[in-house]
C-alpha cells in the first residue's frame, strides 16, 4: 500500500480525486486504489516545551538563561494526537510513502517531521502540488522525486524552528522577569522577526513624532512658446539657502525674481526627449498581492492571506498562494490561451480584458530559470463564476487575473519631454510626457499622468505671462499601513544604514517569508504591541517601551535577514547548520547580559509620555499645516503673485 501524507485535508481531497478508481472516506484518510492519502493539520508537531527538557524550566527563573536543549525533543499538539495516531496506524501497512506537503520550507518541514517522528524507515518520495485543479495533481503525480532531494530545504526548516525556540524562549522569559521588576505585570514577547518589525513602526512613530516641519519657496512662471503654454518652475543656484534637497528656504530671493519676471523674455536652452518603454508589471507574489489589495481595497494582510486561502483550497481558482515568486514556469505558457479564456469568460470586466490580449506575444515572466518551489499567483482555469463568491474573493481574484493577462498586451510606451528656459540669467525648467501607445496601461489604471508639453524647438523664444511665489511646508513621513508595512518587510535593504548589509540584503530581501508577514501583524496586534488607527499601524506604550529597553540590534531587520541569507544557504546549498546555531547561541548570551529593569522602567515611562503627547503634537502640527496638500511630502498654500 502507498501511503500520501498531505498536509491538510483540502489537499488530500484533490489528491485524493485525481488517483484512479474513486475514493471513499474512512478513519481520517481517503481510499483510492492501493492507495491511501491522509493529512495533516498543519503542524501536528511543536518544539518541545522547556520544561520536557528539565522540570526545574516549568518555574521562570533568570539563572536558569539560556536554556539550550543537549538534544531537540518534539511533541504532539494539543488537538493533533488523534490524526498522529491515524497516521502511525497507517505507516505500519505502508511499503512506501509519499510526502505531499505544500511546495516551500514550511511544508517540507511539517511533513516531515511527522514520518521521522513515528519512525518511518522505508522509501519516501516528494509529491510537489501547486495547482488543485485535478490535470494539475495528476501531472504532479506523474512526477514523483525522491525526497532525499529535499533534505536541504527540511534541514533549513528545522534550523530555523530551533532557532527561533532559543530566541524567542529565552528572551521573552528574560523580558518578561525584568519586566516584573519593573513592575509590569505580563508576558513581553520578543521574537526574531516580529520584534524588528515592531521596531520598524516605533522608529518611523519616533520620526513623527519628533518631526520639526520648516518652510520652503517655490516660484513658476507661465510661458506661451510657439506652439503652445506651459508652465516653467524656477531652479535656484547654490548661491541660495537650500535644504538637503534643493529646496529654497528663504522667500526674499524668490519674491525679487518674480517681480522682475513680468514680461520678461527668454529662450529654450536645452530640450532632452526619451523614449520610455515598459514592460508590464509581473504576475503576482502574495506579499505583493497584500500591497496593492490593501492600497486599491482597504483589505489588512491577514485578510488578502485567507481570501487567497479560499481562492485556492475551496474554489480552486487560483495556484498555491503563500509564494514569493512573481515568475511563471515556461510549460505554462503554451495553455495560457485556454487556461485564462476558461478563467475569466464569465466576468465581463474579465472577458474585456481578455479580449485584448495577444497571446502571441511573450513577456520575460515566462522564465524557468526564476521560479523555485513555487510559482507566482494565477488562475488555474476553472471558469470564475464571480457573483458566487464574496465580493473582496472577487476583487482579488480579479487583480490575479489581471496581472496573468497583462502578459499578452504590448509594453506602455511614452515620449518624456524636459526642457530648461533661461529667463534674466536664471534656470526655469518643465517636463511632461506623451503617450505613444498604452499597451497595459489601461488594465490598471484610468488616471491621467503628467500632461504633455506642446511642441518645443531648443532656441526658442518664450515671454513669461504670470507667475507666482508659493510657500510650502514639509511634512514628516506617513504612519506605516498594512500596505507599507508588508512592502518594508519585502524590501528592508532600504531600511538598514550599513553599506555592506545593504548591498547583501539586495539579494537576499526580505524580513518574514509570504506565509508569515500577515500573521506578524496580527500577532503584534493581539499582543498589544501595535493598534489600527483607520488604515495607520502605530506603536502603543507597551510596544515602544518594549523596543526602548531592547539591545538595538533586537529590534533592527540586520540580524532576522541575516539569518534568512544563512537558512537560503542551508536548503539551497547544503551548508551545515550547526556553525548557524553555534553563532545564535553566542549572540544569544550577549543579548540575555543586556536585560535590566531599570532600563525597562525607564523605557516605559518615556513611552507613556510620548504617547500621551503625540496626539496633541500632531492636531498642533495640522492646524500649523492648512491648506491643501500637493505632494507627499509638502503642503502649500499661495504666498505672492505678480
Amino acid at each position: 500500500m502507498r501511503l500520501i501524507i498531505a498536509e491538510k485535508p483540502s489537499l488530500a481531497r484533490a489528491i485524493a480525486e485525481a488517483l484512479p478508481g474513486g475514493a471513499r472516506r474512512e478513519d481520517g484518510a481517503l481510499h483510492a486504489g492501493d492507495s491511501i492519502v491522509t493529512w495533516c493539520l498543519g503542524h501536528l508537531l511543536e518544539q518541545a516545551p522547556p520544561d520536557a527538557y528539565d522540570p526545574a524550566f516549568k518555574q521562570w527563573r533568570l539563572d536558569h538563561l539560556p536554556i539550550l536543549p543537549s538534544r531537540w525533543q518534539l511533541s504532539p499538539r494539543p488537538k493533533a494526537r488523534g490524526q498522529l495516531a491515524v497516521i502511525r496506524k497507517l505507516l505500519k501497512q505502508a511499503h512506501e510513502v509519499v510526502h505531499a506537503g505544500d511546495p516551500d520550507r514550511e511544508g517540507q518541514l511539517l511533513v516531515q517531521e511527522v514520518i521521522e517522528y513515528l519512525g518511518w524507515k522505508g522509501p519516501v518520495s516528494r509529491l510537489l502540488v501547486s495547482d488543485l485543479n485535478r490535470p494539475a495533481v495528476q501531472r504532479a503525480l506523474a512526477r514523483l522525486e525522491d525526497n532525499a532531494h529535499y533534505q536541504p530545504l527540511y534541514r533549513a526548516a528545522e534550523s530555523r524552528s530551533r532557532a527561533d525556540w532559543l530566541y524567542g524562549i529565552n528572551l521573552t522569559r528574560a523580558w518578561t522577569l525584568t519586566g516584573r521588576q519593573a513592575g509590569h505585570d505580563g508576558v513581553l514577547s520578543v521574537g526574531r522577526v516580529q520584534t524588528p518589525v515592531l521596531g520598524l513602526v516605533v522608529r518611523r512613530d519616533a520620526e513623527i513624532r519628533d518631526f520639526k516641519p520648516h518652510p520652503f519657496y517655490v516660484l513658476w512662471a507661465d510661458l506661451p512658446v510657439a506652439s503652445g503654454q506651459l508652465r516653467a518652475w524656477w531652479q535656484p543656484g547654490e548661491n541660495h539657502r537650500l535644504d538637503e534637497q534643493g529646496r529654497l528656504l528663504e522667500h526674499a530671493p524668490a519674491q525679487a525674481l518674480a517681480e522682475r519676471l513680468p514680461g520678461a523674455e527668454g529662450r529654450l536652452t536645452s530640450l532632452e526627449t526619451r523614449q520610455k518603454r515598459q514592460s508590464a508589471p509581473l504576475p503576482y507574489s502574495l506579499s505583493a498581492l497584500q500591497v496593492d489589495a490593501a492600497r486599491r481595497f482597504g483589505l489588512s494582510a491577514k485578510a488578502v492571506l485567507d481570501i487567497c486561502q479560499r481562492l485556492y483550497e475551496r474554489h480552486k481558482l487560483i495556484t498555491y498562494p503563500r509564494s514569493d515568486c512573481r515568475y511563471l514556469p515556461e510549460e505554462h505558457l503554451a495553455q495560457a490561451r485556454a487556461t485564462l479564456a476558461s478563467a475569466c469568460g464569465q466576468d465581463e470586466t474579465l472577458r474585456g480584458w481578455l479580449a485584448g490580449a495577444d497571446f502571441s506575444l511573450r513577456s520575460k515572466a515566462w522564465d524557468d530559470k526564476r521560479v523555485g518551489a513555487h510559482h507566482a499567483l494565477a488562475p488555474t482555469g476553472k471558469p470564475a463564476k464571480l457573483e458566487r463568491l464574496e465580493r473582496t474573493e472577487a476583487d482579488v481574484f480579479r487583480l490575479i487575473a489581471r496581472n496573468v493577462l497583462a502578459q499578452f498586451y504590448p509594453p506602455l510606451i511614452t515620449r518624456e519631454v524636459k526642457a530648461e528656459f533661461t529667463i534674466l540669467a536664471e534656470r526655469f525648467r518643465a517636463s511632461g510626457q506623451e503617450l505613444l501607445q498604452p499597451g497595459w496601461k489601461p488594465l490598471f489604471t484610468t488616471r491621467e499622468e503628467a500632461p504633455p508639453l506642446p511642441p518645443l524647438t531648443e532656441g526658442e523664444s518664450c515671454r513669461v505671462t504670470a507667475c507666482e511665489v508659493e510657500e510650502r511646508e514639509t511634512r514628516p513621513p506617513d504612519p506605516f499601513t498594512d500596505a507599507s508595512l508588508i512592502k518594508a518587510m519585502m524590501n528592508i535593504a532600504r531600511y538598514v544604514d550599513d553599506p555592506e548589509v545593504r548591498r547583501t540584503l539586495r539579494e537576499h530581501d526580505g524580513l518574514g517569508t509570504e506565509a508569515t508577514r500577515a500573521g506578524i501583524i496580527e500577532t503584534l496586534i493581539e499582543r498589544g504591541y501595535l493598534v489600527r488607527q483607520k488604515k495607520s499601524l502605530r506603536a502603543t506604550r507597551l510596544g515602544s517601551g518594549l523596543v526602548a529597553s531592547l539591545p538595538e540590534a533586537a529590534s533592527r531587520p540586520e540580524r532576522t535577514a541575516q539569518w534568512e541569507q544563512r537558512l537560503t544557504a542551508i536548503a539551497e546549498h547544503g551548508d551545515d547548520p550547526a556553525p548557524f546555531l553555534c553563532a545564535l547561541i553566542e549572540d544569544l548570551r550577549g543579548l540575555l547580559g543586556s536585560a535590566d529593569a531599570n532600563r525597562l522602567r525607564q523605557a516605559m515611562a518615556t513611552a507613556q509620555g510620548e504617547v500621551a503627547a503625540a496626539p496633541k503634537r500632531r492636531g498642533a502640527a495640522d492646524k500649523r499645516r492648512g491648506g491643501r496638500s500637493t505632494s507627499p511630502r509638502t503642503r502649500r498654500k499661495p504666498r505672492t503673485s505678480a
